[in-house]
């Protein structure tokens, strides 16, 4: 049975209406932490002029690989293996990176070598979006973001909810400049930065 997140399908479109116009001279995304694949699906069916790449860990590829086989999509090559960590990326055609709830499940120094790939993969003026909940200041956004950061340590005390200064601090080493901060439903955002 394909995996399915019921979060994916609740902020796919929110996400959507931000993207689309972003990546309307895109030729190639690649996203980061695909997941079930869900996004990938509902994204490269709405913007067919587009190739977009999945990539993740090795176990989450055969869901991935279902969603894309279902979907029988022109624009959705094989997914790709990428962990942030690995020393060597892949480096498929794209002038975009996306990537959906990955960094607080991270631990701090995948967080690091995502940054740092992204920047090495990206042309100049490629854009990054990363969406998911940020703490700014170093303080939480809200209740619900504090009770999610303290269910992620409790099952992980490495990962947790990320501050947006330490993000944009990584993107700025790995030649990016942050362009827009996008207020997104249920307390998140997505960061969007461009390479320099």
């Amino acid at each position: 049975m394909k995996p399915y997140s019921n979060a994916c399908d609740q902020n796919r479109d929110p996400i959507l209406a931000v993207i689309e116009p972003l990546f309307a001279r895109c030729l190639g995304v690649l996203e980061i932490g695909s997941g079930t694949g869900q996004h990938a699906v509902y994204f490269a069916r709405k913007m067919p002029h587009l190739t977009w790449y999945t990539s993740d860990r090795e176990e989450y590829r055969d869901g991935i690989r279902q969603w894309l086989q279902d979907a029988a999509l022109p624009n959705t090559p094989p997914p790709l293996l990428l962990d942030a960590s690995q020393t060597h990326w892949p480096s498929p055609p794209v002038d975009a990176v996306f990537s959906a709830n990955t960094t607080h499940i991270m631990h701090w120094s995948e967080v690091e070598a995502l940054f740092d790939g992204v920047g090495r993969i990206l042309p100049v003026g490629g854009l990054f979006l990363l969406y998911g909940p940020f703490n700014y200041g170093g303080s939480f956004t809200s209740d619900s973001n504090a009770r999610f950061d303290a269910g992620l340590k409790l099952r992980d005390p490495y990962s947790g909810i990320r501050d947006f200064e330490a993000l944009n601090g990584l993107a700025a080493s790995a030649g990016m400049s942050l362009q827009q901060d996008y207020e997104m439903p249920a307390n998140n955002r997505i960061l969007c930065w461009r390479k320099r």
